[in-house]
């Protein structure tokens, strides 16, 4: 993932997109989805959309951002649950 800036970790690069993120979560909030969490967000786009994606610029990242729909990371939300709940837990 190449970008006009450089970041030397994904740390740094998910600070500087907060803003956007945190953004978002209001959106979402405002349309009674108060749940979902800005991390939420990152995981669902570093998955799904921005992975096989090369040079993407930080406008690109955020306008994705600013794209997402509810429903897209419902999907990645329900998803990602059904894969980690597959196996009863148990608390020792």
């Amino acid at each position: 993932m190449l970008m006009n800036y450089e970041f030397k970790t994904l740390r740094e690069l998910y600070d500087r997109i907060r803003p956007a993120l945190i953004s978002k979560c209001s959106e979402f909030k405002k349309e009674g989805y108060s749940n979902i969490k800005e991390a939420e967000i990152w995981n669902c786009l570093t998955d799904k959309k921005w992975q096989k994606s090369n040079e993407l610029t930080l406008s690109e990242m955020v306008n994705d951002i600013f794209e997402l729909k509810i429903d897209e990371i419902n999907s990645y939300l329900i998803r990602k649950v059904s894969k980690e709940m597959r196996e009863p837990l148990f608390e020792e």
